[in-house]
């Protein structure tokens, strides 16, 4: 295994981690944000104000978007097994 397999297969499994990352991480961001400016121009602060929102949304990616999520880590996955046989030989 040569030190360039390393580092392409690091860079494919960042690559596949920012993609089952990024719709979570978006949708909370957006989330996050309209709460706050609700929160701004009502003066509510209030803890439980800010994270149900955010819990509900992620719940609701993660079940829209999870069979696409795991596709993707799947694919990724049975690439790198089925790969073993070239990185060793």
């Amino acid at each position: 295994m040569t030190p360039e397999t390393v580092i392409d297969i690091g860079m494919q499994a960042m690559k596949v981690t920012a993609l089952l990352a990024a719709p979570l991480l978006l949708s909370a961001l957006v989330v996050g944000l309209l709460v706050g400016m609700f929160q701004a121009a009502t003066q509510i602060n209030e803890l439980t104000l800010t994270f149900v929102p955010k819990l509900l949304v992620v719940g609701l990616v993660i079940v829209i978007a999870g069979p696409t999520l795991l596709n993707t880590l799947l694919g990724f996955t049975i690439g790198l097994i089925e790969g073993i046989p070239d990185m060793i030989g």
